[in-house]
């Protein structure tokens, strides 16, 4: 994940103020997502583009199984036992 400046992040987090409610679910998050890439593409757009589109998403997921998932799963292992 990109740890970008605490500056530039001021300026993106408002993003999320824009709605009093977060998704209530997962079909509403993936339309948030694609509303945040339409806006990044706008109208017109090269092959990179779609690539850095692509990229960013595949680094959002690992980062988000890095820094969420498995924590959630070594509790889970801890509580219950490892499978193997």
């Amino acid at each position: 994940m990109p740890y970008i400046k605490q500056e530039a992040r001021k300026g993106l987090n408002t993003i999320s103020e824009y709605s009093s409610a977060a998704p209530a679910n997962a079909g509403e998050l993936q339309y948030v997502f694609a509303i945040l890439i339409k806006g990044y593409l706008g109208s017109e757009y090269r092959y990179q583009d779609l690539n850095d589109v692509m990229g960013a998403l595949a680094g959002a997921q690992m980062e988000f199984y890095r820094k969420v998932v498995a924590p959630y799963e070594d509790k889970k292992i801890a509580e219950n036992g490892d499978v193997y």
